[in-house]
């Protein structure tokens, strides 16, 4: 049979939408960076962007500074101009919140719920044990090769395949204060920012009122209000610093201990679902529900 044409006798043009290669090389680019991307490499990206953002921040206000200056405004003082007037406490302050920066912005990608407990794992091997695809040695193989936290806690429980719920519990419990204590890992860190900042601070109050009335007792007799006044606001400068600092490391701590909370709360309860499937008594009832089905069948 031959092919009917169109009215003048051509066929007619299939006309094929080509994909723009650009967004699709960048989206894929991006998802092997996220997952090769480790915890050190994350570190070093977020110490990296903290430096450009203070000299950006250093920069602009200088910028400002000199633009007020010719409109004949009273010029801000910038950032490093406000540290070299807090004193050199003022640089430890500094480092803390450096440190604080850099350790958030760690623990956002280490307790990121997908890296903690991945839903397709969990998903699966709880699907597949139920269904008795799995045994003890593709159980253990699979949670290896996942190697995320719940994995981790997984692993523990099925190297006790078959045996009492008890012993199971108990190498879960194991496991799971394990990679609690991993999960809290740097947590400290931000309680004891949250707590040496305002001392540093306060430190640095005691020694720049010190040298105030120190200048003042050496000085004559004309313009002690001055510098007493101009001595007090410079050594306030380390106050406010640590202050500053303390405040967002006092969250950060309490919001990531509850949220290790959650997670651990989370594991624990995935836990008992695979006790309930791989313990002797789990896998005595199982067969036994089969055996009734394949009765009533």
């Amino acid at each position: 049979m031959k092919k009917k044409r169109g009215p003048a006798g051509f066929r007619p043009e299939v006309r094929r939408e080509t994909v723009p290669l650009a967004p699709l090389a960048a989206t894929v680019t991006g998802k092997l960076f996220m997952r090769h991307m480790t915890l050190r490499g994350w570190i070093c990206l977020a110490g990296l962007a903290g430096c450009l953002f203070l000299s950006g921040a250093a920069l602009a206000q200088d910028s400002l500074a000199e633009e007020a200056a010719s409109q004949g405004k009273i010029p801000t003082k910038n950032l490093l101009d406000v540290m070299h007037d807090g004193g050199p406490l003022m640089y430890p302050i500094g480092l803390c919140s450096f440190i604080l920066f850099v350790f958030v912005f760690e623990r956002f990608i280490a307790l990121r719920r997908g890296r903690v407990i991945p839903r397709p794992f969990v998903k699966r091997i709880l699907e597949q044990l139920k269904e008795g695809q799995l045994d003890r040695e593709k159980a253990l193989q699979l949670c290896e090769d996942n190697r995320s936290p719940v994995a981790v806690v997984f692993a523990a429980a099925v190297k006790k395949w078959g045996r009492t719920s008890v012993e199971v519990e108990q190498a879960i419990l194991d496991s799971g204060e394990r990679v609690t204590n991993q999960l809290r890992r740097h947590l400290r860190l931000f309680s004891g920012i949250s707590q040496v900042s305002p001392l540093l601070g306060l430190l640095g109050t005691v020694v720049g009122m010190i040298s105030s009335f120190n200048a003042i007792s050496a000085s004559d007799a004309m313009g002690q209000r001055e510098l007493l006044a101009g001595g007090i606001a410079q050594a306030l400068l380390t106050t406010a610093a640590g202050m500053i600092v303390a405040i967002p490391a006092l969250m950060a701590y309490l919001y990531f201990v509850g949220r290790v909370d959650g997670l651990v709360t989370e594991i624990d309860s995935l836990g008992q679902q695979l006790v309930e499937l791989i313990s002797a008594d789990g896998l005595a009832n199982r067969t036994n529900s089969s055996k009734n089905k394949s009765k009533a069948a």
